[in-house]
């Protein structure tokens, strides 16, 4: 393939293939912009990295497919984290101009971040990646091409290597979503991945009908026609500590069952069918036993057993419906799953300038 001769000439770059010079006559417009979402938490050590990377994907691209893109805004979303953050978001957007700063008025969570940048983007795709460096921004141009190769409109990262995480995490990580995959009752729940490429009216219709507490990626497949994957390789995270301790990826979990529908309701209705069949197989074996005479005088241990049982179904069952409940209350309640205001830096009006005297 021919190289320009004049780097003038030169007015698009292909992500993951050889470059290529675009005729002149061709607009140097792209006919996919993108916004990208970075919620922030713990971004003080990798966000700037990030940026870094993501700088040459906001001139005009071309995917190995042939599809002319371009990175229109980076929206990083301030999510109250411990660290110094909230100076390396300003820093950034004083470095670049395609980036813009979201200041959450609290802590809400990660999905309730990238549900606020997904509200204020306005690209015709979104892409939603973390802040740690794990997830390479040059794997949007194929992601693309999955996306129009299998017309989806939404595409999730489909780690060709096992997650950079601990052995454990990684396994826990494997059976939340096969049991999240046999509750729901769809095989997508498999492939949720915080990295995701989906359509811009897709992202922003979620992010403005999801209510709280409800699981990002379930919203999403409710109104999603085609979900489908594309294969990235995942990297290291950078110097930083993971933000989920195991109470958090449990409450994680928990969301995610709670949100998929009323399938957990169902479960306590057949548990409770279970108990009552187990209930009458043992009432005639008593009442035959009693015609018998062989009804012994014992029979503490196994009432005992029963009754824990029994008032330990019961408990359970009631804790996921008084779940439930508290999900709808919430929602009732107008509890917002996030809020944007201004930077915390400026005051709570914005206004920190004093007036001189």
């Amino acid at each position: 393939m021919p190289q320009p001769t004049d780097p003038a000439d030169e007015t698009a770059r292909v992500i993951g293939s050889e470059p290529v010079t675009l005729p002149s006559a061709e607009p140097d417009v792209a006919d996919h912009s993108i916004s990208i979402v970075i919620p922030v938490y713990q971004g003080e050590r990798t966000l700037t990295g990030v940026l870094d990377e993501i700088e040459p994907l906001t001139r005009l691209s071309i995917t190995p497919d042939g599809y002319s893109f371009q990175v229109e805004e980076v929206l990083l979303v301030f999510d109250h984290g411990p660290d110094d953050s909230a100076s390396i978001i300003r820093s950034i957007t004083e470095r670049f101009p395609f980036a813009r700063g979201i200041w959450l008025s609290k802590n809400f969570g990660q999905h309730a971040a990238t549900l606020a940048g997904m509200a204020s983007s306005g690209g015709d795709w979104i892409v939603t990646l973390d802040e740690d460096g794990q997830h390479d921004p040059r794997a949007i141009g194929g992601m693309l091409d999955t996306a129009m190769r299998e017309q989806a409109s939404v595409v999730y990262a489909k780690p060709t290597n096992p997650a950079p995480h601990g052995p454990v995490r990684n396994a826990a990580s494997k059976t939340a979503k096969y049991l999240l995959t046999k509750l729901s009752g769809t095989g997508a729940a498999a492939d949720y991945q915080s990295y995701r490429l989906m359509l811009g009216n897709i992202g922003r219709s979620v992010a403005a009908y999801a209510g709280s507490g409800v699981y990002l990626d379930v919203a999403i497949g409710w109104v999603a026609a085609r979900v489908t994957t594309s294969p990235v390789e995942l990297r290291e995270e950078g110097e930083r500590s993971s933000g989920y301790s195991a109470r958090r990826l449990f409450s994680h979990f928990w969301r995610m069952i709670l949100t998929t529908g009323t399938r957990g309701l169902r479960i306590v209705s057949g548990l409770g069918v279970v108990f009552a069949v187990i209930g009458v197989i043992f009432a005639v074996v008593i009442f035959i036993q009693r015609l018998a005479g062989d009804i012994a005088i014992q029979g503490w241990a196994s009432l005992s057993v029963l009754v824990l049982l029994s008032a330990g179904f019961i408990l359970f069952s009631l804790g996921i419906i008084a779940e439930y409940i508290g999900i709808n209350v919430n929602m009732a309640m107008g509890k917002p799953p996030y809020l944007i205001t201004t930077d915390p830096a400026d005051g709570p009006l914005g206004r920190t300038r004093k007036a001189v005297k």
